[in-house]
C-alpha cells in the first residue's frame, strides 16, 4: 500500500500569521494585534493601557491582561502580525503558487474580527465575508480544497477582555453565531472545517515548554475555558451537519509525542498521566463526545469544579468531529528523575534525547514519533485523520546563485512522508497532510520572519524590512514531484 490517489496534499497557514491588512476594511483588533515582536531567548508581550499608562505583559497563551488593563497599540512597539506577508493584497498570486505545487487542499484560518469586528455585533462585516469569498474561489478556480480554521489563536480583543479569555458561558453564543454565519455563507465553497486550533495549547502551557504551572486559579480557569470551547465545538459541529450534509468537521490537536525516560515504573505512570492530560483529554471529548474517567483525576489534583450543565453533556456527545486533525513536529521526554542533560528553545524545555537530532529552536526531529502518534490515535478514536501541520522552522540564506538550497527542509518533510506512509500501511486512515507554513510567515511563538517553514521565500524580515517579493524554494520544486507522484518520488 502507499498514498491513495485522493490523499489531499497541500499546506497551512493561519489568518493573524499571513494576511496583515490587521485595520483594513472594518477589521476589528484581534489579540494577537496587540502582541509584539519576540526571539528565540525572549518573549512576546501584550501592550496594553492601564490606569492611562502603557504596559506590556508577556503573550502566554490562556494568561490574558492584567484585572482592568484595555489592550493598545504602542507607537514605540513593533507588531509583525499587522503587516505579516501581507496575503490580504497577495492572495492571488500566493494561490497560484500553490497551485503550481499542485496543492489538493490549503488549510487557512479566518480572522473573527474580520467578520464581526468587536465580536458582538448583530450584523456581519460584509467586507470581511467578500474577502474569504474572494478567497475560496480563487482555490476553486484550481481544484484546491479549503480547509478552513474557525478559531486559529484569534480571538477578538474586545471578547477577550469581556468575558476574561473565555472565562464566561457566554462566550459559546458568540462563537456559535460566528460559525453559523461561515457555514452559511460559505456553503458550496468549503467541505472541511476545523473549530479550534490545538484546543489542548491551554493545558500544554501548563505543564509543558518547561512550565509548571502550581496555582489552582489558573488550572480552574483552563478546564473551564477548555469546557466553554468543547461545547462551542459540539454545537457548531451540531449546526454544520443541520445546514449541509456534506460538510466535514474536525478538531485540531497540537500533537505531541511523550515518551518515559527509563523503565522505571514511576516514569511510566507520570508518561501516561501527561498523555492523558495534555493530549487524550481534549480529543476524548470531541471525538468520543464524553469526559474520559480520568478527568476527574485531573480536576481533584487542582480543585476544580467545572460550570457543566445537562444540555452541555447532551450536546458534546450529538456534536462528535467527523475527522481527528493535528499539528506534530517533536517529541518530548518525561521523568521523575533529576536529570542535567537538558534541552530549551522556543516551546521546547525538559530532557534531551540521545537517540534525536535538534533544530536550532530546540525542537527534537522524531518521524517516528509521528508514525507512533497515528496509530495510537486510530486506534483509539477510529475516524479519518489528517496531519495538519508539520514542518522545520530554520534561517534560509540566498545562495550566491539567487536561489534557496533548503535540502534540511527536504530531508526533513522526507521523513516524515515516509513515517505517514509507514501508518498507511499499518492501517490509519489517514485522508489529508497539509505542512506547516507553506509560505514563509510570522511565527506564532516568535513574532520572527527568520524562523521560516515555507517552500515560498517572502522578502521581509525581523524588523519588518523587505519588498515582501515571493520566490520558490528548492524545496517548492520537491514538492511538487512529490504530490504528482502521490506521495512516490521523495528524492
Amino acid at each position: 500500500m502507499s498514498f491513495p490517489k485522493n490523499f489531499l496534499w497541500g499546506g497551512a497557514t493561519a489568518a493573524n500569521q499571513i494576511e496583515g491588512a490587521y485595520d483594513e476594511d472594518g477589521k476589528g483588533l484581534s489579540v494577537t494585534d496587540i502582541t509584539t515582536a519576540g526571539s528565540l531567548n525572549a518573549p512576546r508581550m501584550l501592550t496594553y493601557k492601564l490606569n492611562g499608562k502603557l504596559e506590556k505583559t508577556p503573550a502566554i497563551p490562556g494568561a490574558g491582561l492584567p484585572e482592568g488593563a484595555v489592550g493598545a497599540i504602542d507607537p514605540n512597539e513593533y507588531y509583525p502580525n499587522h503587516v505579516a506577508i501581507d496575503f490580504y493584497h497577495h492572495y492571488k498570486e500566493d494561490i497560484k503558487m500553490f497551485a503550481e505545487m499542485g496543492f489538493k487542499i490549503f488549510r487557512l484560518s479566518i480572522a473573527w474580527t474580520r467578520i464581526f469586528p468587536k465580536g458582538d455585533e448583530e450584523k456581519p462585516n460584509q467586507a470581511g465575508l467578500d474577502f474569504y469569498r474572494h478567497v475560496f474561489e480563487e482555490c476553486k478556480k484550481y481544484g484546491i480544497e479549503p480547509l478552513v480554521t474557525i478559531s486559529h489563536y484569534e480571538d477578538p480583543l474586545y471578547l477577550s477582555e469581556k468575558y476574561h479569555d473565555w472565562g464566561d458561558r457566554k462566550m459559546i453564543d458568540m462563537y456559535v453565531k460566528y460559525a453559523t454565519t461561515l457555514f452559511e455563507e460559505y456553503r458550496g465553497l468549503v467541505k472541511y472545517w476545523l473549530t479550534f486550533n490545538e484546543i489542548n495549547s491551554t493545558l500544554l502551557m501548563l505543564s509543558s515548554f518547561g512550565n509548571n504551572v502550581t496555582d489552582d486559579k489558573v488550572y480552574q480557569h483552563a478546564y473551564q475555558k477548555l469546557h466553554y470551547q468543547f461545547v462551542a465545538s459540539a454545537r457548531a459541529v451540531k449546526i454544520a451537519h443541520a445546514l449541509d450534509p456534506n460538510y466535514v468537521v474536525g478538531n485540531m490537536i497540537c500533537g505531541i509525542v511523550d515518551y518515559p525516560l527509563t523503565p522505571d515504573p514511576k516514569d511510566i505512570l507520570a508518561n501516561r498521566h501527561m498523555w492523558e492530560q495534555n493530549i487524550f483529554y481534549c480529543g476524548d471529548v470531541q471525538a468520543k463526545g464524553k469526559y474520559p474517567t480520568y478527568a476527574k483525576r485531573l480536576w481533584n489534583e487542582h480543585n476544580v469544579h467545572l460550570d457543566i450543565t445537562e444540555q452541555d453533556r447532551k450536546d458534546l456527545l450529538e456534536g462528535k468531529v467527523d475527522i481527528y486533525t493535528f499539528s506534530y513536529y517533536m517529541s518530548n521526554i518525561i521523568t521523575t528523575h533529576e536529570v542535567k542533560d537538558k534541552v530549551g528553545g522556543n516551546f521546547a524545555a525538559g530532557v534531551k534525547n540521545p537517540y534525536l537530532k535538534y533544530s536550532e529552536w530546540g525542537w527534537a526531529t522524531d518521524p517516528d514519533g509521528l508514525q507512533y502518534y497515528l496509530e495510537v490515535m486510530y486506534d483509539r478514536y477510529d475516524i479519518p485523520m489528517m496531519v495538519v501541520e508539520n514542518g522545520l522552522g530554520a534561517v534560509d540564506k540566498i545562495s550566491a546563485d539567487g536561489k534557496i538550497h533548503d535540502d534540511y527542509r527536504i530531508d526533513y518533510l522526507r521523513m516524515h512522508i515516509k513515517a505517514m506512509e509507514r501508518a498507511i500501511d499499518d492501517g490509519v486512515d489517514l485522508i489529508g497532510y497539509t505542512t506547516w507554513g507553506c509560505i514563509d510567515l510570522v511565527s506564532a511563538g516568535t513574532g520572527q520572519m527568520s524562523k521560516r517553514y515555507g517552500f515560498i521565500y517572502v522578502d521581509r524580515d525581523d524588523e519588518g524590512k523587505g519588498t515582501l517579493k515571493r520566490m520558490p524554494k528548492d524545496s517548492f520544486y520537491w514538492y511538487k514531484k512529490v504530490i504528482e507522484s502521490d506521495g512516490k518520488d521523495l528524492d
